[in-house]
């Protein structure tokens, strides 16, 4: 049986690989033309993730009216599928393609520029908005910290291995969740930022609990623990859609002296920061995703 998996996975990827590349070198009017036929597909006809997108949005905006929240789910489904197709492009688009495409604002470029002045590594917290995979490769075409990105590799080993070559292509280099304090004492004598997407869903009982987006949600506590224990700089970053297919970095610095902090601090801090984000353009953070899967344990309540 697990042969029979393997082969499975296998026969998967060859037969998607051609159509991967193809995509990638779509010219723009085909690639987002491509697009919005598979929304068109996935969202009227399928209607994939639908009652997920539409409670997730329901319960985070209770404020807003059905026109409104049926006008953040059109403009999200159309969001995630150039998401979805614009992965693809990191396998063969030039460097000069992705500097045209994610521009860093001035304030940020300073902001890395100066850690990096100073021989200061830092801890990078971001959160599943805008395009945070071409924010990575982005990241090292401009900056001069060497960027360690925390990831869970896929189950499919073949794509998975085609993930780790788009998401290192330009030097960006990645870390196993279960390895990331040990890479980062390894490396610690280098000039380093580490990346961590902070609004994935951990387990209910090891997160630390918090209100968001009306909600009671949990946060991942082990990107404050590393922070913390290293006392690093934590920075937080954005990746703003400018218009279709063309993206900003925006970031700041949190805290500087993370050591210094109390609990619980370093986390609101930049749940707070992904959350006014959201709030400003809903359409581009990942609402398909089960957030709220989890209740509180009662020691929450």
């Amino acid at each position: 049986m697990v042969y029979f998996a393997v082969m499975m996975q296998a026969i998967a990827y060859y037969l998607a690989l051609p159509f991967l590349y193809l995509i990638s070198v779509l010219p723009d009017v085909l690639f987002y033309g491509l697009s919005d036929c598979i929304r068109i597909l996935l969202y009227n006809l399928i209607g994939y993730r639908k009652q997920i997108v539409r409670q997730n949005l329901r319960r985070s905006f209770p404020e807003k009216s059905e026109s409104e929240l049926l006008t953040i789910e059109k403009k999200f489904f159309t969001h995630l599928i150039d998401l979805f197709l614009e992965t693809f492009r990191t396998l063969t688009k030039p460097k000069s393609f992705f500097r045209q495409r994610v521009e860093f604002s001035e304030r940020s470029k300073s902001l890395f520029d100066e850690f990096a002045l100073k021989k200061q590594s830092i801890l990078i917290v971001m959160g599943h908005y805008g395009n945070w995979e071409w924010a990575g490769n982005s990241f090292s075409l401009n900056c001069a910290h060497n960027l360690f990105v925390v990831y869970h590799p896929v189950s499919n080993k073949y794509f998975n291995q085609l993930i780790f070559k788009m998401r290192t292509r330009f030097g960006t280099r990645l870390i196993e969740m279960k390895k990331t304090f040990r890479e980062m004492t390894r490396f610690r004598n280098e000039l380093n930022a580490t990346a961590f997407i902070a609004d994935q869903t951990p387990s209910p009982n090891n997160a630390y609990w918090t209100i968001f987006l009306n909600q009671p949600t949990p946060v991942f506590f082990g990107t404050e623990v590393i922070a913390r224990k290293m006392d690093l700089p934590v920075v937080y970053a954005s990746v703003k859609k400018i218009r279709r297919g063309y993206y900003r970095i925006e970031a700041e610095t949190l805290v500087i002296n993370s050591s210094q902090t109390i609990e619980g601090e370093i986390t609101e801090a930049h749940t707070r920061r992904l959350e006014r984000d959201i709030i400003l353009q809903p359409e581009d953070w990942l609402w398909s995703h089960r957030r709220w899967k989890h209740k509180p344990p009662a020691s929450n309540h």
